[in-house]
């Protein structure tokens, strides 16, 4: 399959692995883009050397395009793009801040630059800023999340009809017909985190893998809203945050409740009552551990069975 997003990251699927703090480092990133989508390294969880190791492995471990995805909240983004830039990575997602910070920086050394947006707002400042592409994501993904709590299938027609360049569709999407229905709506491509958090390369702790699979309907709920959104997966601290927010605490409170690591401590060492577990709703229904090739196939597979199925509707 061609189109936009295939020729834009010279891919042979348009399924986009999502730059998932803790659980997309360079073994997953790898094994997506060798299996034809984009792997994506998150940056969010690396010091600046680590982030320099990991794009080197991935380097050596595929011949494929793959991507940087910079959340830019974090404090150290400037010694991130040095190396990004050093390293010769040619695709950076950014998240979580303004398009406006880095993407001209980007599109000076010849980057391609996809931006993740949450509202219609975000999807035309980043087009008038010269993103190539847009993630939009809706309010069922995991990890960080946009404040309006708009769900994918109302916010893709509306970020579709205000720009004009290619729309990625995330957030609840972790099968073939979930990536039909959303290229219903004219997206090119998808971009999924929750499904890639438990393949056999992510780097998520086995526990917090086993959690995921776990999880039930109403397992995740949209946490920190006055600090900065999250969906996490229940547990202590998420009933601890819970607590806070009902009491009315604002944004400085519940940082000191935040605290520091909570989120390596959770998805990457494994602390499932403490830890910060971050993970999209469906996590309701993942069954299984799998290789990240396998995974992506079969969402493939199952796209284009849907796609045949759709075919032979009658009306």
């Amino acid at each position: 399959m061609a189109n936009s997003i295939t020729d834009l990251f010279h891919i042979k699927y348009p399924i986009i692995q999502a730059g998932m703090v803790w659980c997309s480092g360079w073994r997953l990133a790898s094994a997506v883009s060798n299996a034809g989508g984009l792997g994506i390294i998150g940056a969010g969880s690396m010091y600046p050397e680590v982030l320099r190791e990991h794009i080197r492995k991935c380097k050596a471990a595929t011949s494929c395009s793959f991507a940087v995805n910079v959340p830019l909240l974090y404090p150290n983004v400037a010694e991130i793009m040095d190396v990004i830039i050093a390293e010769g990575v040619s695709i950076v997602f950014t998240s979580a801040g303004n398009p406006a910070t880095w993407t001209s920086f980007l599109k000076q050394q010849g980057v391609t630059v996809v931006h993740v947006v949450a509202n219609t707002k975000f999807a035309l400042k980043a087009e008038a800023c010269g993103v190539d592409a847009i993630v939009a994501e809706g309010f069922e993904a995991g990890g960080h999340n946009g404040r309006e709590e708009t769900t994918t299938l109302c916010l893709i027609p509306l970020v579709k009809k205000a720009v004009n360049i290619p729309v990625i569709a995330a957030g609840g999407i972790s099968s073939g017909a979930a990536m039909l229905a959303a290229f219903a709506l004219g997206v090119s491509g998808v971009q999924i985190g929750s499904a890639f958090a438990v393949a056999l390369e992510s780097s998520a702790h086995p526990d917090f893998k086993a959690k995921i699979l776990q999880a039930q309907e109403g397992d995740t709920q949209l946490r920190l809203k006055k600090l900065v959104p999250v969906r996490l997966l229940k547990n202590a601290f998420a009933e601890e945050v819970a607590i806070a927010e009902a009491a009315g605490a604002d944004a400085a409170q519940l940082s000191v409740l935040l605290g520091r690591a909570r989120a390596k401590a959770g998805m990457f060492e494994g602390d499932m009552e403490e830890g910060e577990l971050e993970i999209g709703q469906v996590s309701a229904g993942l069954t299984k551990v799998a290789p990240a090739a396998v995974i992506l196939q079969e969402i493939w597979q199952e796209f284009l069975t849907e796609k045949e199925r759709l075919k032979q509707l009658k009306f």
